[in-house]
C-alpha cells in the first residue's frame, strides 16, 4: 500500500494515519498545482452508525519545501471541529441530507485553514463545510452534487476541499505481502524453497470499493515556488498533542501540551516497504531533513535483495548487484534528492544534496493531456507523472517495483543491464481496477462508494 497502516504505532491510530499524498500540475487549471493528502485508510463504505470523520484533536498539515533543505517553507494547516445537533439520537442523519446546512444532518464537520511560513501565519478560511459521508440513496441523494458544494474558492486563487472520497490508489495487498507473490508471475515464484506453479492471473485490487478522507488544495504555482526555482518538495503529516488523558467525569479525552508528529508521508511505499520495522515509528516522527539517518535502507533496499530469492533464476543481474553491495544511487536520486540534470535528457526535479523523502514536482513541466498520459510516469516517457510529483492514476506500485528491480540503475551505471523481467514487474493492476471513476476536475478523486450500494 502507499502508506496504509505502514508502522506499528500509527496502525492503531487510523484518524492520524496518512495514506497517500499527491502533487501535480492541475490538468484543468494551468498555472496551478494540486496537493492532496489522504487519511483514515481502508474505510468500509457501510461504516455506520458512526461514520468516518477527521479527528478534531489532530493537526493535519501539507508541507512545501521550495529551497531544498528538507524543511517546510510553506505549510497548509487544517483543524477540524465536529458538531452534533442532537446528542440524544444514535442517528448520523434523521432524513435526507440535500444541502450542507440540512437540519436532517446530525453530525457535521467544519474546518479552519491556516498558511504558515517561516515568518508568519495567515488564516485563510474559517468554518468551511465538509460534505457528509456517502450513506446511500435515501440519506444522501445526488451525492456528487452535494459534495461539489463543499469545494470552496478562497482568496488568492486557492480552491479547497476536505471530505470523503473514493480510494483511488490501486494495489494487490494480498499478493505483495504474501512474500511478494505477484499474481502475474506466480509461475516464477518460489515460496519457502518450493516451486509454485499456478496459472498467472490479474491482480486483485484490495482497496477497491473502499473510501478515504481527503484534504485537497489547488494553489497558484507562483505561491509555492521561489523565483527561478520551479521544483518543490511536498509531504504531509499528522500531529497530536503530547498529553492525552481520560476525563472519567465527562467521559471524554482531554488533550494538552505541544503537538508532536505521529505520521508522515512523501514518496509512496518508503516507510511501508523500505524502512525496517524497528525504525518505522521513529521515521514517522521526524522531518524529511533527518532522512540521512535512514538513507542506507533506501540505497541498500532489503526488498531488492529479496527479489532474486523469491523468484529464483529470474533476477541474476539484480542478485549480483546486491551481492556486490553497490549503493543504489538511482533510488537515492529518485526518492531522496530528485533527479539531477543530465541523467534523463531534458528532465530534472533535483532539489539539492540534502537527503529528504519528499514528492518532488517540477512545476514548469505542464500537465500531460489525459489521452497521452502514461500510468508509468517518467518510466513510460511521461515527465508529468511519478516520480515527478504523483497523480492519482500513476501506477506507483509497478514503477517502484521496476526501479527496485534495477530498471533505473543504468541512469547511474551505464555498464549495468537490467534483467529482462525487471521492466515487466507489476501487481497486475491499472486505473481500470478502480470502480469509482476519477474526476476530470478538482478534487479529482472519485465520488465515494455508498454504504447502501457497497455494504462491507
Amino acid at each position: 500500500m502507499s502508506s496504509h497502516r505502514e508502522a506499528p504505532e500509527i496502525s492503531t491510530d487510523p484518524v492520524a494515519d496518512s495514506t497517500d499524498v499527491y502533487a501535480f500540475v492541475s490538468p484543468d487549471r494551468p498555472g496551478t498545482v494540486t496537493l492532496i493528502a489522504n487519511y483514515i485508510p481502508l474505510q468500509g463504505a457501510a461504516g455506520g452508525p458512526n461514520f468516518y470523520e477527521f479527528g478534531d484533536e489532530v493537526l493535519y498539515q501539507i508541507h512545501v519545501d521550495n529551497n531544498g533543505d528538507g524543511r517546510a517553507d510553506l505549510t497548509f494547516q487544517f483543524r477540524f471541529s465536529t458538531h452534533t445537533a442532537n446528542p440524544d439520537t444514535f442517528l448520523y442523519n434523521t432524513g435526507p441530507i440535500e444541502s450542507l446546512n440540512s437540519p436532517n444532518w446530525n453530525r457535521r464537520q467544519t474546518y479552519d485553514v491556516t498558511l504558515a511560513t517561516n515568518t508568519h501565519t495567515t488564516k485563510l478560511a474559517k468554518n468551511l463545510a465538509c460534505p457528509p459521508c456517502n450513506i446511500g440513496p435515501l440519506s444522501t441523494p445526488d451525492y456528487g452534487a452535494l459534495a461539489a458544494k463543499a469545494v470552496h474558492a478562497l482568496p488568492g486563487g486557492i480552491t479547497i476541499f476536505a471530505g470523503q472520497r473514493a480510494e483511488g490508489f490501486y494495489v494487490d495487498l494480498g499478493a505483495i505481502f504474501d512474500l511478494g507473490d505477484l499474481r502475474p508471475f506466480e509461475n516464477l515464484h518460489a515460496q519457502y524453497g518450493l516451486n509454485v506453479f499456478q496459472n498467472p492471473a490479474a491482480g486483485v485490487n484490495a482497496t477497491n470499493h473502499l473510501n478515504v478522507h481527503s484534504i485537497a488544495i489547488q494553489v497558484p504555482a507562483s505561491t509555492l515556488v521561489r523565483k527561478n526555482h520551479p521544483t518543490i518538495g511536498v509531504w504531509t503529516t499528522a500531529s497530536r498533542q503530547k498529553v492525552r488523558l481520560w476525563d472519567d467525569r465527562n467521559g471524554e479525552n482531554v488533550n494538552s501540551g505541544p503537538f508532536r508528529q505521529v505520521s508522515r508521508l512523501g514518496n509512496p511505499l518508503v516507510n511501508e516497504v523500505l524502512i525496517p520495522l524497528g525504525k518505522k515509528d521513529r521515521w514517522n516522527s521526524l522531518p524529511p531533513s533527518d532522512d540521512k539517518l535512514f538513507a542506507g535502507y533506501i540505497t541498500q533496499p532489503g526488498f531488492a535483495a529479496a527479489l532474486p530469492a523469491l523468484y529464483p533464476g529470474v533476477f541474476p543481474r539484480l542478485a549480483a548487484l546486491a551481492k556486490a553491495g553497490k549503493p543504489r544511487k538511482d533510488l537515492e536520486a529518485i526518492l531522496l534528492t530528485g533527479i539531477p540534470a543530465g541523467l534523463i535528457p531534458g528532465f530534472e526535479n533535483f532539489t539539492g544534496p540534502v537527503l529528504a523523502d519528499m514528492l518532488r514536482l517540477n512545476t514548469s513541466i505542464p500537465a500531460t493531456p489525459s489521452a497521452k498520459q502514461s500510468i508509468y510516469g517518467l518510466l513510460g516517457g511521461d515527465p508529468a507523472g511519478f516520480p515527478n510529483g504523483r497523480r492519482p492514476t500513476d501506477d506507483v506500485v509497478a514503477i517502484e517495483l521496476r526501479a527496485l528491480a534495477g530498471v533505473t540503475f543504468p541512469l547511474v551505471d551505464k555498464t549495468f543491464t537490467p534483467d529482462a523481467a525487471a521492466a515487466k514487474l507489476t501487481d497486475g493492476l491499472t486505473p481500470a481496477s478502480v470502480s469509482a471513476p476519477y474526476l476530470g476536475e478538482f478534487p479529482y478523486l472519485g465520488t465515494p462508494y455508498s454504504g447502501f450500494s457497497n455494504p462491507s
